[in-house]
């Protein structure tokens, strides 16, 4: 499954970490690549989506090599990135050049290190599929965040339509996996991708699982046809 990336259980966290400890240095290029340029706009969707600006404090959980941190920071925003992989942790801070109100710590999405209450709005980019387990990382996230405060989740979906759905996992299963090879010299780090989203619950479950925490709306913004899609919860409380 995956070239042995993915693993369920216990031994889930350890195989993510090698994955993106070995796709770091090309991580940006292949998204590139295997989007066609396109996740940078879903990324500002996000960005757009989650209202941050001057006077807002956001967490951008699993936040890789720090784009959409950054991209958060240059809204005005105080960021934080936090990542369990040190190599990824490296690109993001050497993107670090303007002086941007961001910093990048080493963290568990399963134990954010914060107190409750914590931020303005938490966002996650391709990293929720990717946790050892998505309903307390969730918890976790909400957690942190303020009463009234935005939770946002960008990530692979399974579109509706079983023939796009088809075409689209026939493209994760053919294509990613060689752009992965050629670029990076790893087929099996990309291979993963359309095996982890196998096992992710998408649109649907993502949405269920939000309904069961302190949670007062969700709403769900699909993106080219439901390959992709953004979550946005709001933590009950606060200002209605």
């Amino acid at each position: 499954m995956g070239g042995g990336y993915y693993q369920p259980g216990e031994k889930r966290a350890a195989r993510v970490g090698d994955l993106f400890g070995a796709i770091a240095p090309r991580y940006d290029l292949l998204n590139d690549l295997q989007s066609f340029g396109l996740h940078r706009w879903w990324k500002g969707r996000l960005v757009r989506w989650s209202g941050a600006g001057p006077g807002c404090r956001v967490l951008d959980v699993c936040c890789g090599t720090g784009d959409v941190s950054l991209a958060l920071a240059r809204q005005g925003a105080e960021v934080v990135g936090l990542d369990f992989s040190e190599p990824m942790l490296a690109v993001a801070r050497r993107r670090v050049t303007d002086g941007g109100n961001v910093t990048f710590v080493a963290g568990d999405a399963l134990n954010l290190p914060f107190q409750p209450d914590a931020f303005d709005a938490v966002t996650i980019s391709y990293g929720l599929r990717n946790l050892a387990g998505i309903p307390a990382g969730l918890a976790e996230m909400v957690r942190v965040l303020r009463p009234g405060g935005r939770l946002l989740i960008l990530d692979f979906g399974k579109p509706s339509n079983g023939f796009w759905r088809a075409v689209y996992f026939a493209y994760l299963q053919g294509v990613v996996p060689l752009l992965g090879r050629f670029v990076s010299g790893n087929r099996a780090a990309y291979a993963y991708i359309l095996e982890s989203l196998k096992h992710y619950p998408a649109q649907a479950g993502i949405s269920g699982m939000l309904h069961s925490l302190p949670i007062r709306s969700v709403e769900v913004r699909n993106l080219l046809g439901g390959i992709m899609s953004i979550h946005c919860a709001t933590k009950a409380g606060g200002a209605e």
